[in-house]
């Protein structure tokens, strides 16, 4: 599986990015998951193309050390369908950036 990973977390650092997470996405519910909605305008044509499995998500599994984000681009209404893909450079540009702006704004260093 293609990831992101940021290990070494203190468990201060741990305790502010659950906090966040549940606050600014979707908690799934296995514990420590969490689910980012991809925005539309990052959408692949074949994505765009699939309005019965969108809203589209990239996955985040949060434990006291470390935050790894899955490049997997998914749907929770198909297990197996030609729009569930890895991220295209776009996507995962857009995901580390988001997640990057989160451990700035938290004060956390990476």
């Amino acid at each position: 599986m293609k990831q992101y990973v940021i290990d070494e977390l203190r468990p201060e650092d741990y305790d502010k990015l659950r906090s966040s997470l549940s606050e600014y996405f979707e908690p799934s519910d296995i514990d420590g998951i969490y689910w980012v909605v991809l925005d539309r305008n990052m959408l692949s044509d074949i994505q765009a193309d699939h309005t019965e499995c969108a809203p589209f998500y990239f996955a985040i599994e949060l434990s006291p050390s470390k935050i790894a984000c899955e490049l997997l681009v998914r749907t929770k209404n198909k297990i197996r369908c030609s729009c569930i893909n890895y991220a295209t450079e776009q996507q995962r540009n857009w995901l580390i950036g988001r997640i990057d702006a989160l451990f700035e704004e938290l004060g956390i260093i990476s």
